[in-house]
């Protein structure tokens, strides 16, 4: 699978308060979630994104709190993958959850700049910077979590797989 968008480019230690603060959590609706992401941050974020934009971020992104609110506001903003030189743990697996494909590329982050055009392809792990001309590499997701971020998210996935009955999840 290849997507591909503009990069909206964030540093290093961006926390789950600056992707969606606290004072949203008790939001439950996805549109609410994507209305408020970067709330602080980048207030203008959710005006300026096209739906299958980039994230391109630094170190530890998506550190602190929990949330699985944070991965869902992006992804409800229209943010079709994140390439970061690392997450943290949680927000990891909490983005495969909710079906948002997350990449680690430091070379990517060091050399691709904001508003660049890039593609990426989650089966390769192939990342193209179409206006610098370069391609940098990052481990390509899993198949068996591939299909995770396919169905859409965890609980999407058990759904299509037959694994529980409807009443379950």
């Amino acid at each position: 699978m290849k997507l591909q968008g503009k990069v909206r480019k964030f540093g290093d230690n961006v926390d789950t308060d600056l992707i969606i603060p606290a004072k949203f959590l008790n939001v439950s609706d996805k549109d609410e979630l994507a209305k408020n992401c970067f709330a602080y941050l980048k207030p203008d974020f959710i005006n300026t994104i096209n739906h299958g934009d980039i994230i391109v971020a630094g170190e530890n992104f998506g550190y602190g709190s929990s949330r699985e609110h944070a991965p869902l506001a992006i992804k409800s903003a229209g943010i079709s993958v994140i390439v970061a030189e690392s997450f943290a743990r949680i927000f990891y697996r909490n983005a495969f959850n909710i079906g948002l494909p997350i990449l680690e590329s430091k070379e990517a982050y060091l050399s691709i700049r904001e508003g660049d055009q890039v593609s990426v392809d989650l089966s390769t792990g192939e990342i193209e910077d179409k206006d610098i001309g370069k391609i940098f590499f990052a481990r390509p997701i899993p198949d068996f979590m591939r299909e995770i971020v396919d169905a859409g998210g965890l609980v999407e996935y058990i759904k299509k797989k037959g694994l529980t009955d409807d009443r379950c999840v």
